[in-house]
Parts: structure tokens; sequence; C-alpha cells
């Protein structure tokens, strides 16, 4: 069977569609799954080997993306989160048999729509979508490894980083930015705050990562903390490189953010930071890796109360980055 599964949003989104992805190619290893996916996702997608096809979705006309997707010959698809141009583009590519969670207007496209009422989080983001599966196949088994992604050259990647940084000891990742759906953080003094107490440890190499579109942040925190031994990365190499660097690291610390899903994926042990609401909680947002090796907290949206809830819980947060990691 041809199984089209689209997720074509952000970074983060995409990573929670992965052990859809999975279980679909292993409950039948004749399955061909073809993935839809963003221009952003495109080289992480060709990196599983359970994703046999990757289509993007980079924007072309309606016409002409239902004209891709129809010469795939899919027989069914699963679309994780739709809106009107990938319903429509699904519609006329003549999908016999199109699946998606019975939301928005788009939801008229599908032959078969799912009420999930999502917004209620009874389950991760990441559970609700492989629950969409047993439409298709109703003995559907969840059971997916953890990490799901593992690299061979990894090591090989993390060795050439820590020569060309003169790093000689385990890495804290922090990771200041934030988007997608994460909606809340700390600010840059709290985060200080936090990355001085690790260097005074004396224990890890503290490394800061940027995306490629926070290259004003990436400088400002330069100029911040230049007196400090850090390392300063800013992205400019593909998510699968990074991907395959931060798998090696000894903590990821940010808010959530794709990065945050990324880490959770390779294995990284986590500290990740929430905003204190329903929709944005651990609770709907948590990773697709072992949770055991996931820590998380909750953010206030109100400022002061944000603030008081930072330094009453200081050291709940800075005792596991420098004394429970062995």
């Amino acid at each position: 069977m041809n199984i089209l599964v689209c997720r074509t949003d952000k970074l983060g989104d995409f990573i929670t569609a992965l052990p859809t992805m999975y279980v679909l190619k292993h409950h039948n290893p004749n399955n061909r799954i073809i993935a839809c996916v963003a221009p952003l996702n495109k080289t992480l997608a060709e990196s599983c080997d359970f994703i046999d096809e990757v289509i993007v979705d980079s924007g072309q006309s309606i016409l002409a993306f239902a004209s891709e997707i129809r010469k795939l010959k899919i027989d069914a698809s699963i679309t994780l989160f739709s809106n009107t141009r990938i319903a429509l583009a699904q519609f006329l590519a003549r999908i016999s048999k199109r699946i998606a969670p019975a939301t928005k207007i788009a939801q008229i496209f599908y032959t078969n729509r799912i009420k999930q009422r999502r917004s209620e989080v009874k389950m991760a983001e990441f559970e609700y979508n492989l629950e969409l599966t047993k439409e298709l196949f109703k003995d559907m088994k969840f059971n997916y490894p953890k990490p799901l992604l593992s690299f061979d050259d990894s090591t090989q990647v993390y060795d050439i980083f820590c020569l060309n940084h003169g790093v000689d000891r385990e890495i804290i990742a922090f990771h200041l930015g934030f988007g997608g759906s994460s909606d809340a953080n700390w600010n840059l003094d709290e985060y200080e705050v936090l990355i001085k107490e690790v260097l005074d440890a004396n224990k890890y190499q503290v490394v800061l990562t940027f995306g490629p579109d926070e290259l004003d942040l990436y400088k400002e925190m330069q100029d911040r903390l230049m007196q400090y031994n850090i390392i300063y990365y800013y992205s400019q190499e593909s998510i699968l490189y990074f991907a395959k660097l931060i798998s090696k690291f000894k903590l990821f610390v940010s808010t959530s953010t794709g990065t945050y899903h990324l880490a959770s994926m390779v294995g990284t042990p986590t500290m990740t930071f929430f905003a204190n609401s329903l929709f944005a909680s651990s609770k709907r947002w948590k990773g697709i890796g072992n949770e055991e090796l996931q820590s998380n907290f909750m953010i206030p949206h109100e400022k002061r109360e944000k603030r008081k809830t930072f330094y009453r819980n200081k050291r709940e947060i800075i005792f596991p980055l420098i004394f429970f990691l062995n």
C-alpha cells in the first residue's frame, strides 16, 4: 500500500509525525511511506529509513502540487495537521481514502474525518498522530525505538566539533531562542544566571546554539558573556548535521521549540521550559524520546509571577544541571 503522510508545518511538529510513519512502515514492510513535508524538513525526512519517498510542499500552485501527488499513485493518505491547501491538493489528486482530524473547514475534502478534540490534551501531540493510523489498520501497534533516529557518523561529527573548538569535557548546550508552538521562555538575564551556575561548577563545557535566523541573539550573547569560556554555535549547516551533533551532548536546555524535539528524538537528555497553560504544556508537547530523559518546568505568562517562579525554583533547575548528571 502506498501511504502518504502529511505534516507540512515546522520542525517540532514534523518530529511529532515521525513515530506515525515508523509504525505504518513496520506494521507491514510492504507499505510504501511517502512523507509530505515543508522544505525545512526535507533532509531530515530523507535520513529516515522508514520513509521511502519525500515530497515537498514548496508553495507551488495547487494544480502542480496535486499533479505531483497523483503521480505517486497513493492508496491512502493521513494528514496529521490540515489546512485548505493540503486538503484540496489531495482531493484533486483523487486519493481514494483521505484521513484527517475533523477540524477546520478543510475537513470537507477528506473521506475519513476523525474527531479527536486535541484542545482537551488528553494525550500528547505525537500520540494523537499515532491514533489516526487505526483508521487504516485497526490492529496497529504503537511501538517504536527510543531514540527513534541514530546515525553511524554521529561520533565523527561530534569529535570533529570538539577538536575544532578545543572541547575536552562533556557538553551542556543552551538554546535560548524559541518559536513554533512555544509560548514562554526565560529572559536573557535569567538564562545568564543558569549559564553562569554551570560555568562556576567547572564540570562541563557550555555551548550556546543559535538557529540561522538568530544572528542578532548570537551577537548579543557573545557581548554579554565574552569573558567566559563558552562556545557559540551559529547553525549554518543542515538540521540533519545538527541532529548528529547534539545526539552526543550531555544535556540540551531550551524552551519548547523544534530543537528540543530534535534532541529528544536522538536520545539526548533535555531540560525544557513550557508555558504554564494546557495548550503549550509538556503534557501536549512532550518529546517523542524516553520520558525518563525529559526534565520539564512550567513558566507562568505574567511577568512578575514568572520572575518569582524563576527565583523560587532556581535551585530545582540548577541542581540537575550541575549535580545529577553522571
